[in-house]
């Protein structure tokens, strides 16, 4: 099959023109054209979506709080979380194991519903960012460019708007993930109007559990979104600052508990950068790696398959120090 690359992130840039911002707004798709990117300065059209994802959590304030509103949010944190981890990190930045195809486009979508765009898009940046880690080159090291940047300015800028489908040419063979990778704004559509819905449904057939659709929009969308967000983007900025050292690697990365624990095992992250292939990042017993464990199972339950180990050697160096 033949699959057309586009051109390298260095050499597209969006249309000008009400109709090509509207366009770019939704789907994201640039265009080709002769004059390179501007450096690092905000798109602030793509960044209209992100500010108003935050703004939504001020519903709060009006729509109130349920413990079931609360459990779902919870719920909806935990499922994607394990989507980014275990898939958009591990499985289609790293290939660290396999899975069949349906379940392939199954866990995309739920990481596309995270808001953290599309899976080739995700996979892309994490490659570049393993060649280039804490070096000029790096869209979010935090020695280079600070926390703020490294937390939320980088993605928003046009540098980082396409997809380099060089990076991911494995992963460009498959039409669904491409779809997703273009339209990584429809998925997160869905699941607010889900949302609402059960919300709404709730609110007729059990109103002792005292929510509602516009609650259940505020807490099970925009509160879990933006706290998984955070979340997950910590490793970039707080990773790379604060924690134990335990190999000497040619970045900045640290392996940091509390962070392991809010993002399912990802915080053990200079472990992570000194052996990235591996499918668990808790190197020794005691590392509580829940995505890990996720994976496991699914293994056991034949779901996925060839999930890559540490390496001897390479826990033998890990219990030397």
């Amino acid at each position: 099959m033949h699959n057309p690359t586009p051109p390298p992130a260095s050499t597209v840039r969006p249309v000008p023109g009400r109709a090509a911002w509207l366009r770019r707004w939704v789907t994201g798709a640039p265009a080709r054209v002769d004059e390179p990117l501007v450096g690092h300065r905000i798109d602030w059209p793509r960044a209209v979506p992100f500010i108003a994802l935050h703004a939504g959590c001020l519903g709060v304030a009006w729509v109130g709080v349920s413990p079931v509103a609360v459990a779902v949010a919870t719920l909806l944190y935990v499922v994607r979380m394990f989507a980014i981890t275990g898939f958009y990190h591990r499985y289609f930045s790293h290939r660290a194991f396999r899975t069949s195809r349906p379940l392939q486009v199954l866990f995309a979508a739920l990481g596309a519903s995270a808001v953290q765009r599309g899976p080739l898009w995700w996979a892309a940046h994490h490659r570049h960012h393993h060649r280039h880690a804490d070096t000029a080159a790096d869209p979010h090291s935090p020695r280079e460019r600070g926390f703020l940047w490294s937390h939320v300015g980088w993605f928003l800028t046009e540098e980082a708007f396409a997809t380099d489908y060089r990076r991911v040419q494995d992963l460009a063979a498959y039409p669904e993930l491409r779809w997703l990778d273009r339209y990584d704004v429809v998925v997160p559509l869905l699941l607010a109007a889900a949302t609402y819905g059960l919300g709404w449904v709730l609110q007729r057939v059990a109103p002792g559990l005292g929510t509602d659709g516009p609650q259940m929009l505020v807490w099970g969308f925009f509160v879990s979104t933006v706290v998984l967000f955070h979340a997950t983007v910590t490793i970039n900025s707080l990773a790379h600052r604060y924690g134990r050292r335990r190999f000497d690697t040619r970045d900045d990365s640290r392996n940091n508990a509390w962070l392991a624990l809010l993002t399912f095992g990802e915080g053990w992250h200079n472990n992570h950068h000194f052996y990235p292939g591996s499918a668990r990042q808790g190197f020794r017993w005691y590392e509580l790696d829940l995505t890990w464990y996720g994976l496991r199972l699914m293994q056991a339950l034949g779901l996925v398959w060839d999930l890559r180990p540490v390496p001897a050697w390479v826990l033998a160096k890990a219990a030397a120090r």
